[in-house]
């Protein structure tokens, strides 16, 4: 009994000892590298699909896969001692319990909710360079400027950086990868026209600091196709404002008849406004389309303003000059109408 309880007692002093003299070590490699100058992390997203991009939250959902990579001589190694040339730590598994080291941990700086990572591959070289790679499936926060609706143009930002980090102690570089060709990202009402990467800073995350955080931006330039709005509001409600304007010809004894005629083009361009008002979001500012809907309900208005002098025209025995305002209105109306549009186009382009 007492040679094994000897046996016990000389285990856990081992034990001890052994934690003990790799608890410095451990702390050393929870820390990060202390090379001349700050820690480069060079960081590389390569972009798979944009999800979705709504404009009443102002954000949009994107997938691709992040790559990270910085060197640590740390975690150099002899590949002949080892039997390997390059380690492979595979899945959260892998990663967190055999490898317990410091390493740059990426946060989406602009996130709008949903962050989210896939299983980890962790690659060390001999030379202690250590690559991180995992799948990103994100939502982020972003700035959009609806003025040319439906005609506008994006820069959806995505903002990569580590939290805490001066860009004097870590700086953030990008690392090239293969680009997605634009082409092959495919989205409704959208195409990718560009993807840029460049480094930036932003204002200081670390508490008590006033220095910069490094961060790596990438904009996806994205142009809107009009052609959903175009045949789905635009289209018909141009035709509805051109057919209302058959008041005109219409026997000016008519008057019930004509004001039908125009009520009916009125209330569908009350229906293309709630139309609108699903499809856009809540903004202050008005878009082309919001400029045009009412364009056209002003016109129809008119037309029916014009209805009631030409009924009363008639009733007091003035029919020639009821014709007379009807054979202009003929002209002036078409006329004038395709005159603000154009006028329209022109602001917005110049404005904006």
């Amino acid at each position: 009994m007492r040679p094994l309880l000897l046996t016990l007692a000389t285990s856990c002093l081992f034990a001890a000892a052994t934690i003990a003299a790799d608890a410095p070590s451990q702390t050393v490699l929870l820390s990060p590298p202390q090379p001349d100058g700050p820690v480069v992390v060079r960081v590389g997203f390569q972009l798979l699909d944009i999800n979705s991009i709504d404009e009443q939250t102002e954000s949009f959902e994107f997938s691709g896969v992040l790559t990270v990579q910085w060197v640590d001589e740390r975690q150099a190694f002899d590949p002949a001692f080892e039997g390997v040339s390059e380690k492979f730590y595979q899945g959260n598994f892998q990663f967190n319990e055999i490898s317990p080291s410091w390493y740059p941990e990426i946060s989406l700086l602009n996130v709008a909710g949903m962050f989210e990572k896939g299983e980890p591959l962790f690659r060390v070289r001999p030379d202690g360079t250590c690559t991180l790679v995992s799948s990103v499936n994100a939502s982020a926060k972003t700035l959009l400027k609806l003025r040319h609706y439906p005609f506008d143009r994006h820069a959806l930002r995505i903002v990569f950086g580590i939290p805490g980090y001066t860009d004097s102690e870590l700086l953030v570089e990008p690392l090239p990868l293969p680009e997605s060709s634009p082409g092959e990202i495919h989205l409704p009402q959208w195409s990718l026209l560009d993807v840029r990467t460049t480094p930036a800073s932003i204002l200081p995350t670390n508490p008590g600091s006033n220095q910069p955080t490094s961060t790596l931006l990438i904009e996806l330039d994205v142009k809107r196709n009009p052609m959903f709005v175009l045949r789905l509001v635009v289209g018909p409600l141009f035709l509805v404002v051109v057919l209302s304007w058959s008041v005109f010809w219409m026997d000016r004894a008519s008057v019930g008849d004509r004001m039908s005629v125009s009520f009916v083009g009125l209330l569908t361009a009350v229906a293309y406004q709630i139309i609108l008002g699903d499809i856009l979001p809540h903004i202050a500012y008005l878009t082309p389309v919001n400029v045009f809907v009412n364009l056209s309900f002003i016109l129809m208005c008119a037309s029916i303003v014009v209805n009631l002098i030409v009924g009363e025209l008639n009733r007091s025995g003035r029919g020639a000059k009821a014709d007379r305002l009807d054979n202009r209105c003929k002209v002036a109306f078409p006329v004038v109408y395709l005159l603000l549009i154009v006028m329209m186009s022109v602001a917005f382009s110049l404005r904006f």
